[in-house]
C-alpha cells in the first residue's frame, strides 16, 4: 500500500554544499518550472515498511529557439571569452559550460559587466555554454529562481570531419537519373560545425568526375543528366570551416539501356463485365 512519493531534484552540475529538501507527494505527477540547465530527478515510493529504491530520470535537452538573449564566444588561446547583453541587471548570472551532461562546469558571476572568461578548452570538441539569470543567489535556490538567458555552442579549434557520412545507398536508378541517400555524420565525428556535403560522381567510361555541394541539412540528392548503360561511382564527404573530410567508400551503380517500363494491365471493369 503506497502512501506517497519522495521527489529529489538535483541540478547538473551541482556546486551547492547542501542538497535541497525532498518533495513529498501523494500524486504521481509533479510540475517543475526549471531552467535549460541539466537536471536529475530521483523518485522513490514509500509505505509503512519503508522506502523503495530510486528511479532516476535525466531531464532531456531543451531545443528552444525563442530565448531572449544572445551569447557571443571568442577564442583566446585555450580560453574562451563569453559576452552577453543582459536585458536587466539580475543579482547574479550562472554560467554552465561543458561537453555533455557528465562533463559540465558551473560558475556564479555576480558582476554586471556581461562577460566571463572560461578556461582550458580542448580542440575539436563541441562545448555547450549556457547563461542563466537569478535574483536569488543562494546556490540552493537556483532550481526555483534560475531562468535561462541564452544558449550557444562553441569549438575552440575546428577540425575536418574524421569520416564521411554513413549508409550511402543508390536508389531509383533509371537510364538518366539516380537517387543518392545517406545518414548524417555523427556529431562526435564532425570535429567542427558541419557546413555541408560534397557528392562526387564519376563516369567510368570517360573518367569524368562531377561534384555537387549541398548544405548540412540535406541527406539525399537526385543525380540527373546521366548517360544510359554507363557505370558510375559515387563518393561523399563532409566539410567544416577547417576543410573537407575523407570521402566515403566508392558506391558503383549502372544505368540501364532502357527506361523503367510501367506494368500494364488489360483489365475488365465491373461495369463492362
Amino acid at each position: 500500500n503506497i502512501l506517497g512519493y519522495f521527489i529529489h531534484v538535483e541540478r547538473i552540475p551541482n556546486n551547492c554544499s547542501d542538497s535541497p529538501n525532498r518533495i513529498f507527494l501523494k500524486d504521481r505527477k509533479i510540475l517543475l518550472n526549471v531552467s535549460m540547465a541539466y537536471y536529475r530527478v530521483n523518485i522513490s515510493a514509500y509505505n509503512e515498511a519503508g522506502e523503495s529504491p530510486q528511479a532516476i530520470y535525466i531531464v532531456p535537452d531543451f531545443f528552444a529557439t525563442d530565448l531572449p538573449g544572445q551569447i557571443h564566444v571568442k577564442r583566446q588561446g585555450t580560453n574562451a571569452v563569453v559576452t552577453w547583453t543582459p536585458e536587466y541587471n539580475p543579482r547574479c548570472f550562472v554560467v554552465d559550460w561543458g561537453t555533455g551532461k557528465e562533463h559540465m562546469h558551473m560558475k556564479i558571476v555576480t558582476t554586471a559587466t556581461g562577460n566571463f572568461t572560461l578556461e582550458n578548452f580542448q580542440p575539436y570538441k563541441l562545448y555547450k555554454i549556457m547563461v542563466h539569470t537569478s535574483d536569488v543567489c543562494q546556490c540552493e535556490s537556483f532550481i526555483r529562481h534560475e531562468k535561462t538567458f541564452g544558449v550557444t555552442h562553441f569549438y575552440s579549434v575546428e577540425g575536418v570531419p574524421r569520416t564521411g557520412p554513413p549508409n550511402v545507398t543508390i536508389l531509383n536508378i533509371t537510364k538518366h537519373s539516380a537517387l543518392v541517400k545517406w545518414n548524417e555524420i555523427a556529431a562526435e565525428d564532425c570535429l567542427g560545425f558541419l557546413q555541408g556535403y560534397r557528392i562526387s560522381y564519376t563516369d567510368l567510361s570517360r573518367k569524368k568526375t562531377l561534384a555537387v555541394t549541398l548544405n548540412s541539412s540535406t541527406t539525399s540528392y537526385h543525380l540527373t543528366g546521366l548517360k544510359e548503360k554507363t557505370i558510375y561511382r559515387v563518393q561523399i564527404s563532409g566539410f567544416t570551416n577547417a576543410g573537407e573530410g575523407p570521402l566515403t567508400l566508392s558506391q558503383p551503380f549502372s544505368t540501364p539501356k532502357y527506361g523503367i517500363v510501367e506494368p500494364q494491365c488489360n483489365c475488365i471493369t465491373e461495369h463492362e463485365s
